[in-house]
C-alpha cells in the first residue's frame, strides 16, 4: 500500500524535502512509517522528531492522519491504509 508524508516547518527545512510517498506492507501503522522515515534521515531526525522504538514524537511536534491528530486517534499505533495522508509538523507557540 502506498502513503503520502508531507512535512511542515522545521521538519520540511531539515530534511530538505516538502513531501515523500511510502509503500508499506499491509497492516502496516503509523511507526512502521516514523521508523523508515527516521532510518533513511538518520540522527538528527531521531535527536530532534522521533527516535524508533519510542510511543509518540518528540514535545513540539505533531502529526495528523487524514487531518485527525495522532492523539485523537491511536498515537503511532495508528493503522494506515492505501491513500493515507500523514502530515508532520512542527507546533508554533508565542504571542
Amino acid at each position: 500500500m502506498k502513503v503520502t508524508v508531507e512535512y511542515f516547518g522545521f521538519i520540511r527545512n531539515m530534511l530538505g524535502t516538502k513531501r515523500e510517498e511510502f509503500e508499506l506492507r499491509e497492516g502496516a501503522l503509523l511507526s512502521d512509517v516514523l521508523n523508515r522515515i527516521a532510518k533513511t534521515y538518520g540522527e538528527q531526525f531521531q535527536k530532534e522528531v522521533f527516535e524508533p522504538g519510542q510511543r509518540d514524537v518528540k514535545t513540539g511536534f505533531a502529526i495528523t492522519v487524514n487531518g485527525v491528530l495522532t492523539g485523537q486517534l491511536s498515537g503511532v499505533n495508528t493503522p494506515l491504509n492505501t491513500g493515507d495522508s500523514i502530515i508532520l509538523m512542527t507546533l508554533a507557540s508565542g504571542g
